[in-house]
């Protein structure tokens, strides 16, 4: 038999375990799928005529995802290591829907988040996660839905990628930078060389550790908020 390029591109197929292709599952990988995740509100309440029954405005959408990304984002980046990639995706089909693409930077972190995610629970559903053979998500979105042309709407077999607002893309993935603000002062010989200039690196150290200290406090006030949906 040969391997399905469905599965290989978008760690998701249609015909799940009936498929008649081979779905070759990694045994190392640097991305993590938490399979339907996501659960979007006007998703649930679609009703057979295709009508909505949630009534949110389309800023309460765009702020429901926000919350739900950023609670995913920094509970696996603070626990497992840090994410260089995670999306969400919008698809409707069962193999698609809600479906969390996690890409962390070491493989070791996405293999021990797997093992533990396993026996957690998100917003009071079983997390299910496993590692996926998706590591170039250019390949496994729809290049037509980004274009605005796709005709298959929620039911395309490629990924349909949900967007974050870009106040909270700059802020999740400006975490680091932010938080390794160098509190070093330069060696003897090095720039800054004056004694004026000595001063105010230091003080520019201080002012950084207060920084960082304000993030450490806010990040730890927003893990005790989110410990209520993990």
């Amino acid at each position: 038999r040969v391997n399905c390029s469905f599965y290989f591109k978008i760690g998701a197929c249609r015909h799940g375990d009936r498929c008649s292709r081979i779905h070759n599952k990694p045994t190392f990988s640097q991305t993590v799928l938490l399979q339907n995740l996501y659960h979007n509100p006007q998703n649930s309440a679609q009703t057979a005529d295709g009508s909505h029954l949630a009534n949110m405005t389309e800023e309460e959408m765009q702020e429901h995802f926000d919350n739900f990304f950023e609670d995913v984002f920094v509970e696996l980046e603070d626990k497992y290591g840090e994410i260089e990639e995670m999306n969400v995706c919008d698809n409707l089909g069962d193999h698609l829907v809600g479906n969390v693409y996690v890409k962390f930077r070491r493989e070791e972190d996405a293999e021990k988040a797997v093992a533990d995610l396993n026996n957690r629970w998100f917003a009071g559903h079983p997390i299910y996660s496993e590692l996926s053979p998706v590591t170039d998500f250019r390949e496994a979105c729809c290049r037509q839905y980004e274009m605005g042309e796709c005709t298959r709407s929620g039911f395309c077999n490629f990924m349909h990628l949900k967007p974050i607002s870009r106040e909270l893309r700059r802020e999740l993935y400006g975490r680091k930078r932010r938080t390794e603000v160098s509190l070093w002062i330069p060696r003897r010989g090095q720039v800054p060389v004056g004694r004026d200039d000595a001063a105010e690196a230091v003080s520019a150290g201080v002012a950084a550790a207060a920084v960082s200290a304000g993030l450490a406090t806010r990040e730890k006030k927003d893990r005790e908020e989110r410990a209520g949906r993990f």
